[in-house]
Formats: structure tokens, C-alpha cells, sequence
């Protein structure tokens, strides 16, 4: 079966080629891929900077964000053929850890844990894929291959689930959140913040394009500058583009009792000159929380289908920017400059 490889860390070996088909190991689901999204994690593995290839082989088949059609389902399973799903991402590690074992695999503490289509796994850009149960997560019929978005959806949804534990430490009512990145993290991440019912602001560097009309048609506010000019002093920022010098600035912006959620990162190598003592007496004397957070559980993947099942289809329609077929696939890894999202389609 065809599909999308790379020998990770070693950039320029992309390739469309042909695999296996699943083994029948991976689990009694059968699936056919419809679509997959294209990241920046994607675009990394691709340049060499990480992944890791399955165990005894040497290319991995990447893909994280996907949206599937089920072709076979054990019985009790929960699942038919035509359910439309989306893979989980990160598996637990087989020791397990405390956390893998209550099924927190994404606070996975030994580092242990697989991810498909990143970490010693085959993801999910190829034509068929066999999971387990548990792994898999029905998409509302409806939202076709929007599905494919639900995956950064489970990461904004545990980023919001966490920033509401952290923020009811004690009595907390936020008015006001600030989302910096208008990509589709931060896109996603607005969404989220106005079906909470918050006053929603989105910082991002560019000033035309679709993203400003994106970010209105949410009945959110887009800002275009520094977080200084904005005036704002939010309850909660949504950190969504590892720029480290915004990640300083938006820690001396929040409202006392803040939490800063750092969703994005960054790339090493770049020194910021901080005031640490400055940052330090913020910190302590306003009782601000700055916490970093990554990948989702089950749970999140829920959250998420229910906020996109929620949400205006004709507005998700409009985060995906193209849609390449897989005959061109070459075009889905190239970055264009109103893009958002991108799918790579493998079939109807």
C-alpha cells in the first residue's frame, strides 16, 4: 500500500512508497485513510530534525493528524464499517508509568510511550492502518474530513482542561483570554475559548490574509503587534507559537492569579537577555502560573469531537486552506503563505 516515509533525521528522504499492509498486531480495527493534516512536527521530521523509525526498520510513515473510515470492527467493539474515526496519537509505555497506567499516557513520566507517524510507530499517512479500540475516537458524520482536525483539537482541549484545574486553585471567574498564533493551534484554541463563553483575543504577526476574518467570524478580536499595544492584562493566555520573547511578555501582561499556558515551542539556540528577578517577583507576588502542556488522552480526543460537533462547519471548512491529492503530495509539504491547514487527501 502506498505511503508517505522519511528516514528520520535525515533530511530530503521523503518519498510516496509502498509499505506493508497493517499488521494485523496493531489491532482488529481495519481502517482506510481518507485525509491526513499537515504540521509543523510533519515538516520537522521531514527537515531531519527528530523522529524515530519503527523498531528493525529504517523509514517511518508519518502522519499524526488523520481522519479514517472504518472498513472492519469486531463485534462489541463499538465501532461499524463507515464510522468515520481519528487514531489516538501517543500510546502508553508497556511498563507502565503511573500515569500510562490510569491512562494519562500524555503525562507519561518515563518517556517510554510510542507516538504514530513520530515516535517509533507508523503514523497515519498511508492507505490502511490496523488500532485497537480504546485508540480510536468516532467523528460526528457530518464534519467529513474536518475530522482530520480533531487531533490539534484534543490539544487545545487539554490545554484548557489543565488551565481550569490550575486556575480553581482558588476563587477564579476570568473574563479574558489572549490566544498568541493565529495557525491552527491558536485558531482551534479561540474556538475553545469562546464556547467557554470568554472574552477572546488573538495575537498574531500578520495583518492581512484570512486569518484576521477567521478570528472576527469566531466573535473574537485579532490584534496585529506586540502584546503591549493590545492594552490588555488577560486572566489566561494560550501561548501557541514558542516565540520566547512573546512567552516573557505575555507573563508580564497577565491579570494577578494568571495562568500561561505554553502550547508552542521553541527552538534552541536562540538567547533572550530577561530580567530573572523581575520575572521572579511577578511571578510569586501576583501568584501567576506558567505551565507547558503537549499531546492528549481519550478524554481530550472526546472534549474535542464534541467541540467540533459544536462548532460552525462552514467556519472549520475555512482553517483547511488545500487540499492536496495524493498524486501531488509533494505540493502538501510545501508552505504557502495564507496557508492553515493542510490535508493531504488518500481517498473519498
Amino acid at each position: 500500500m502506498r505511503a508517505i516515509t522519511v528516514v528520520p533525521l535525515q533530511a530530503g528522504t521523503v518519498s510516496l512508497t509502498d509499505l506493508p499492509e497493517p499488521d494485523p498486531a496493531d489491532g482488529p480495527v481495519l481502517v482506510e485513510t481518507i485525509a491526513v493534516g499537515v504540521c509543523g512536527t510533519d515538516l520537522e521530521i521531514i527537515a531531519g530534525d527528530y523522529g524515530w523509525a519503527p523498531p528493525g526498520e529504517q523509514r517511518l510513515a508519518l502522519g499524526h493528524e488523520s481522519i479514517g473510515r472504518v472498513l472492519e470492527a469486531p463485534s462489541g467493539s463499538g465501532l461499524a464499517a463507515g464510522d468515520l474515526v481519528v487514531g489516538v496519537v501517543r500510546r502508553p509505555d508497556p511498563e507502565p508509568c503511573p500515569n500510562c497506567a490510569m491512562g494519562q499516557w500524555d503525562m507519561c513520566r518515563n518517556g517510554n510511550y510510542t507516538e504514530w507517524g513520530i515516535k517509533a510507530h507508523h503514523g497515519y499517512a498511508r492507505e490502511r492502518y490496523r488500532i485497537t479500540p480504546e485508540f480510536v475516537v468516532k467523528v460526528a458524520p457530518g464534519l467529513g474530513e474536518l475530522g482530520a482536525l480533531l487531533e490539534p483539537t484534543s490539544v487545545v482541549a487539554k490545554a484548557w482542561d489543565h488551565i481550569f484545574r490550575i486556575g480553581t486553585r482558588a476563587s477564579w471567574s476570568p473574563q479574558s483570554v489572549l490566544v498568541t498564533g493565529a495557525g491552527p493551534i491558536g485558531l482551534l484554541a479561540a474556538l475553545l475559548g469562546v464556547q467557554r463563553g470568554l472574552q477572546v483575543h488573538v495575537l498574531d504577526q500578520v495583518d492581512r490574509g484570512p486569518k484576521p476574518q477567521l478570528v472576527a467570524d469566531l466573535g473574537a478580536t485579532y490584534h496585529h503587534g506586540d502584546i503591549a499595544s493590545t492594552g490588555l492584562g488577560p486572566d489566561i493566555v494560550v501561548e501557541c507559537t514558542g516565540v520566547g520573547s512573546l512567552v516573557f511578555d505575555a507573563m508580564d501582561a497577565m491579570a494577578p492569579n494568571g495562568v500561561l499556558c505554553l502550547t508552542g515551542v521553541s527552538p534552541k539556540g536562540r538567547a533572550l537577555g530577561v530580567d530573572a528577578g523581575e520575572v521572579n517577583r511577578h511571578m510569586v507576588l501576583e501568584n501567576d502560573v506558567v505551565f507547558g502542556s503537549v499531546n492528549a488522552n481519550r478524554a481530550h480526543y472526546e472534549a474535542a469531537a464534541q467541540a467540533l460537533a459544536k462548532a460552525d462547519p462552514a467556519w472549520l471548512a475555512r482553517l483547511v486552506s488545500r487540499q492536496v491529492p495524493l498524486e501531488r503530495w509533494q505540493e502538501a509539504y510545501q508552505r504557502q503563505p495564507d496557508d492553515v491547514k493542510v490535508l493531504l487527501r488518500f481517498g473519498a
